[in-house]
Order: structure tokens, then sequence, then C-alpha cells
């Protein structure tokens, strides 16, 4: 198409969930509730790791920047969505749907990689208990998680250049409830065969690395745990890492309904829940994960409580 048979767009309209009008109010409260329990949540982690000395360790560094990065992903996308949920207005300004496609592919990238030094962590932690100090030192801690800041921020900068370069028509309508990478590539008119070969290629091979890196920990913490079989170090294992675990798989799943399963006719309607999943629902879920599952953090938690009871009284 030439340039001037194109109109510039200077704004999307984001149709949101497909949601009835008459239920427009009950869902804005559900997803305000869970929003809020995330945020009060996850930020609820990174203070309770921060006041409580016992828990300045690697494995709880990390996590507080998993909370961190689970605070910021969902922030990145809700908001907008219950603005407008509640006021109905469903434009959004071209820069700040580049922007928040930007912010978006850099959390989803970066809990990607923090997913994986977890399980790394995990995998010193069990199959080299005597290094353990040495090898997961604080230098190494802070250089994979600023390495994992680097790499997120110059994957999701890579996309939001190659898209800032292309040309939009005069169809705006995203069908979805944010500025997803995919929605806006159907809606230009250039070419768009180089952005989907750095999608496949420069994506892939990131989401492959992160992915083998936690299969691959797991597979070694599942061999030595194998090697001598007692129900003492199962139960260790299964303590140490079952709140990982079950991060990880809420996490994968949902990211495997979109790109994995077959679509069907209902498709745009499976990527929004599955977008709703991991975009509020895990988030929500992994203060509740690693609180309830984990007996340090139920200590710091009790030990919090009885610090404030003492000094309101």
């Amino acid at each position: 198409m030439r340039r001037e048979n194109q109109s510039s767009v200077s704004e999307f309209l984001l149709l949101g969930l497909p949601i009835r009008p008459e239920q427009q109010g009950v869902f804005f409260a559900l997803f305000l509730g869970m929003y809020l329990t995330t945020v009060l949540g996850n930020l609820l982690i990174v203070l309770l790791i921060r006041l409580d000395s016992h828990l300045h360790t690697p494995m709880y560094f990390l996590l507080s920047h998993l909370a961190f990065t689970d605070v910021s992903f969902s922030s990145v996308t809700v908001p907008k969505m219950l603005m407008n949920m509640q006021t109905q207005h469903l434009s959004i300004p071209y820069v700040g749907c580049i922007s928040q496609m930007y912010f978006f592919l850099l959390f989803v990238c970066l809990e990607n990689f923090l997913l994986s030094v977890m399980a790394y962590d995990r995998y010193v932690a069990i199959c080299q208990p005597l290094h353990y100090t040495t090898v997961m030192r604080e230098e190494m801690c802070t250089l994979l998680v600023a390495g994992s800041w680097l790499f997120s921020c110059a994957h999701a900068l890579l996309h939001t250049l190659l898209l800032s370069h292309l040309s939009f028509c005069a169809d705006n309508t995203i069908s979805h409830f944010f500025c997803d990478l995919t929605a806006l590539l159907k809606l230009t008119c250039s070419d768009t065969s180089l952005n989907e070969l750095v999608i496949f290629t420069e994506g892939g091979v990131f989401a492959f690395l992160t992915f083998c890196a936690i299969l691959g920990s797991y597979i070694r913490i599942g061999a030595t745990i194998l090697r001598v079989p007692s129900i003492k170090r199962i139960c260790k294992a299964l303590s140490t890492c079952g709140s990982h675990l079950l991060v990880v798989f809420l996490y994968y799943e949902t990211l495997a309904m979109i790109y994995f399963i077959p679509s069907s006719n209902n498709s745009k309607v499976k990527d929004i829940i599955a977008s709703v999943m991991y975009t509020v629902v895990t988030p929500m879920l992994n203060p509740f994960i690693y609180s309830l599952r984990n007996r340090d953090m139920r200590l710091a938690l009790g030990i919090l409580y009885r610090r404030k009871v003492i000094v309101t009284k």
C-alpha cells in the first residue's frame, strides 16, 4: 500500500474483555480486588524480606525481585483495563500503547529469566550444598539479576523499535484489553516479515533457554534425590522447591494455552482468558503460594505482626 493511501493513527481502541454491559460492575469489583491483592501481597513479601535478617539469603533475594516484577507486570495492564471498564473510554494514545507494549514485553521476559535463575539457585542448594555459599554469593546474585534486567530491556526495546517503524491503517481497533505485540502486528499495513522473524528467532531463543534452564535444573535435582532416595530428602526437596514449581507450572501453563494449543473459532476468547490468567491471576496467587508453603515467610510474617501489636500497645 502506498504511503498516501494510509492514514496516520494517533490512538488505538482497546475493546477489552468480552463482558456484557450489565456484568461490567461485577467484573470491575472482581478484578480490582485481585489487583489490590496482587500489589499488597507482593509488596508484603518485599517488605518482609527487607526487614527480616533471616531472609537475607540468595533465595529470598531472588524472590523479592520476582515479587516486584509481579507487581509491575500487573500494573502495566490492569489499571488501564479497570479504567476502561469503569469509564467506557476505550481509547489509548499511540505513544501510550507502544509504551505499554514495551513494559509488558520487559516484565514478561524478566519473569522468565528470574524463574530460571531461581531454578538454578535451587539446583545449587540441593545438588551442591557444600558449594552453595561460594557459588550463590551476593555478587553472583546481583550479577544474575542485573543481567536479567539488561537482557529483558534489550529484548523489549528491540521489538518496540521494530514496531515503531511500521505504518498503521485506518483500522485502529485492538480486540484485547492491552496493547499486545501480535495484536498490533495484525493492524499494520507494512510488511511484518522482519518482525515475525525476530519474534521466532530472538524471542524463541530466550524462551527456549530459560525453559531449558528450569527443566535442566529440576532434572538434576530429581536425579540427585533419586540417587539415594529417602523420605527426609524428598520432603526437604519439596519444601525447598515446591513453591517455585507451582509458580513455574502456573506461568508456563497459561503461556502454553496461547502458543501451543491449536486455535479454534474461539481462539480470541481463549487468548484473552489465558492473558488474564498470567497477567492477573498468577501474580495474585504467588504471594499465597510462597507465604503459605514457606515456613520462613510465615515466621517472618508472625514476627512482623507481633512487632506491630507491641508498638500499638
